[in-house]
């Protein structure tokens, strides 16, 4: 009973917004255990819904096909084309939008300009080669990030992960997906978001204003900010925040104002498809793709295990987004929104690498004593 007492002190005064290191061996044994169970249930149902939705995407795919629909990459690629010929982005992406049958409204149904202007700025080459920059920066920063929290073995399996689930940026198509950009950007500035905040601040709010998808990350790092009474982060990180919706408020307005009678609507996007969709686009933009299903189920469920299991800030932060924007696609997205996930990779195939250890604390037998309140990240 002793140990358990001195566990309840970590919820103290003393430790507030204390963010404990290997959350998982604080849960008891039958929790752990239970949680692994699921875990195992989870990868085995992932295994079926993957053929079932990837059956769905191909029917659905083929009446957009006979329809004569248009891609999401030619649309965008089109705006990027009319807009580096001088035209402005508004006009030009409102009025795409009408030739593709797309929406115009609610404002968000139009992407920001950053993609179109910064492409005519350096051009389609130049965000490939940018796309690679982050793809190799993801690569040594997160090595370099678990330098202290990590043993040889997950370090390097981590730069090894995000090389193969980073290999969205080499495809044709990377100049014009804006999830996968984001994606890349926001993985990078996680590795960084302790050691190198100003860095990973930027990056992060490069990305937000990219993809708007991306916004409650800086929301979440905030949040947990301001927990810990890291004040200076927190008023960093608000006044990111502020700027953005400042950025927001204008997009909607030159969005509105660009807008015709008669433009179609947004039926909205409470699909409610569940977690099977979200597993099911990390599987579509990542190397995975490529596995036979009985193994790609598994490997897609795992790194949420891992990331559970690591706890500290970035653990926190790291698990807090990928579940959070999960659930949002969860609920939200419709079946061919699934490159939404593109803004978790390759980061979360990270998680996998601490699933050893997530086994492991999840089945110990321990007592939560004084000395393990140490642990805790203030």
């Amino acid at each position: 009973m002793a140990g358990s007492g001195a566990g309840l002190d970590r919820l103290g005064p003393a430790r507030f917004g204390a963010l404990p290191e290997r959350p998982l061996r604080l849960l008891p044994r039958w929790l752990g255990i239970a949680l692994l169970i699921l875990t195992a249930i989870a990868c085995i149902a992932n295994i079926a819904s993957l053929q079932t939705l990837d059956q769905r995407l191909e029917s659905q795919n083929a009446v957009r096909s006979e329809s004569g629909a248009r891609a999401d990459m030619d649309l965008y690629r089109t705006i990027n084309a009319r807009v580096a010929a001088g035209e402005g982005y508004y006009a030009v992406a409102t009025d795409e939008h009408r030739r593709t049958n797309y929406p115009t409204a609610p404002f968000v149904t139009v992407r920001t300009p950053v993609l179109a202007w910064t492409t005519a700025l350096w051009g389609a080459e130049g965000w490939r080669g940018i796309a690679i920059l982050l793809w190799v920066a993801n690569i040594l920063a997160w090595h370099a990030a678990l330098a202290k929290r990590g043993s040889r073995f997950e370090r390097m399996g981590a730069a090894l992960i995000v090389a193969l689930f980073g290999l969205v940026a080499l495809i044709p198509e990377i100049a014009t997906s804006h999830e996968a950009l984001a994606g890349l950007a926001l993985s990078l500035a996680l590795a960084l978001s302790e050691r190198f905040f100003a860095a990973a601040l930027i990056i992060a709010f490069a990305a937000s204003a990219l993809r708007l998808l991306a916004l409650p990350f800086l929301l979440l790092w905030g949040a947990l900010s301001l927990l810990q009474r890291r004040w200076r982060r927190a008023v960093a990180l608000g006044a990111a925040v502020i700027l953005l919706a400042i950025g927001i408020a204008f997009h909607a307005h030159a969005v509105a104002a660009a807008r015709l009678p008669g433009d179609l609507v947004s039926d909205g996007w409470q699909a409610l498809i569940g977690p099977a969709l979200p597993l099911y686009g990390v599987n579509l933009l990542t190397i995975l793709q490529e596995l036979p299903v009985w193994l790609a189920g598994p490997l897609g469920v795992l790194p949420l295990l891992g990331w559970a299991a690591l706890g500290g800030r970035m653990g926190t932060l790291a698990f807090g987004w990928f579940l959070g924007f999960g659930l949002f696609v969860a609920l939200f997205a419709r079946l061919d929104n699934f490159y939404w996930m593109g803004l978790v990779v390759p980061a979360y195939g990270v998680g996998l690498v601490f699933v050893p250890r997530a086994i492991g604390d999840a089945l110990s037998r321990r007592e939560i004593s004084s000395a393990a309140a140490a642990t805790a990240t203030p």
